[in-house]
């Protein structure tokens, strides 16, 4: 079990870690009629020549980023505007975190209906509404704690989209506290085995079909530790009826891609093992299809991990079209939540460090 110093040391250094800022300009916008509901700010990408009922991507950026940021650095709107989909960038504010991360391992935002869980599928369906968008295609995505919510996001309300793409990121459920997200992304502790499928199907009454899941990882990260990629599958492969050895191993740009299929034979589960990455979203800058600018958490890899993805969803040319998914009831609005419980020993370390100015 790591120590209280350990813990602090980790977040003194996550606290002073330099901003993740990609170069390149804002291009996006702030969502008209947003509330700011869980005090998250909505900004969104429309291309000029949207065509109707056309997909939607929700993006969460990571830890010491914000969505502007993110979206230079993965090239999602230069996508988005050659393919024709809407693009939807939730971002965190330093108010609700020092670090700017979604507070994916905090009950109070990590379950349906509450906090920022329930702030983003709000803002999912007014997009939706707003733009006349096809509600059976909303995808999301995200890197790090950005891909830990999107985790949050698929098995809270996975009625609401068709796809999502875990970078670096984590599984659903596994941390409640401080202390236990940093095992997580170490690797350590937490649920297996069945109880991980379990963890997904009791976050809300729905009982599929399941979002298609693309999971990315580099074998180099020394933030989010790679074990996750397996936790993820054995939380995900039950849900799609898939069984434990992959049903095609191949490679795609140089890189290792393992896929999953259901029980229809779809691609409904895929894993790219980035060899040598270290922790960022994956990049492909270079020749004339290139994609995004590498700086900080945005990390040259020789493929581009949004051109992929959006493949993968069937939004951009390169991989089969996603099954279509029946249209979906709009989000129940925010409910207020009480305090979650936390066992004794995390609530002491947690109020250490609140005192120390590092949780809030």
């Amino acid at each position: 079990m790591p120590t209280l110093s350990d813990t602090l040391a980790r977040l003194k250094a996550a606290r002073t870690a330099p901003v993740g800022r990609a170069p390149g300009p804002d291009r996006l916008s702030d969502l008209p009629g947003w509330r700011g509901s869980a005090r998250l700010r909505a900004r969104m990408f429309v291309p000029a020549a949207l065509p109707d009922r056309a997909p939607l991507v929700v993006v969460l950026h990571g830890c010491k980023q914000d969505a502007a940021g993110y979206d230079a650095g993965a090239g999602w709107s230069t996508l988005a505007e050659r393919h024709g989909f809407a693009l939807l960038f939730p971002e965190q504010q330093t108010a609700n975190n020092p670090n700017r991360c979604f507070n994916w391992f905090d009950p109070a935002n990590a379950a349906r209906g509450r906090g920022e869980a329930a702030a983003i599928a709000e803002m999912v369906g007014l997009m939706v509404d707003r733009y006349g968008l096809d509600p059976a295609q909303v995808f999301i995505g995200g890197l790090s704690a950005g891909g830990a919510m999107t985790a949050v996001m698929l098995a809270t309300y996975p009625e609401l989209f068709a796809g999502g793409a875990i970078i670096a990121g984590l599984p659903f459920g596994t941390a409640r506290t401080v202390p236990q997200a940093f095992d997580r992304m170490r690797g350590q502790g937490g649920p297996r085995g069945d109880a991980l499928a379990t963890l997904v199907r009791d976050a809300s009454d729905h009982r599929g079909p399941w979002p298609r899941l693309s999971i990315w990882h580099g074998d180099a990260d020394r933030t989010v530790s790679d074990a996750n990629v397996d936790i993820l599958l054995d939380q995900w492969r039950p849900l799609h009826g898939a069984g434990d050895a992959p049903d095609h191993v191949g490679t795609i740009d140089g890189h290792r891609r393992r896929v999953w299929r259901d029980a229809a034979g779809r691609d409904a589960i895929e894993v790219i093992d980035i060899a040598g990455l270290g922790h960022g979203t994956p990049l492909g800058t270079g020749g004339e299809d290139g994609l995004g600018a590498a700086g900080p958490f945005m990390l040259e890899a020789g493929i581009s991990s949004t051109r992929h993805i959006a493949a993968f969803w069937g939004l951009a040319e390169g991989a089969p079209t996603a099954s279509p998914r029946p249209n979906r009831a709009p989000a129940p609005a925010p409910q207020a939540s009480p305090a979650a419980p936390q066992d004794p020993i995390g609530r002491i370390i947690d109020d250490a460090l609140r005192s120390a100015g590092l949780l809030r």
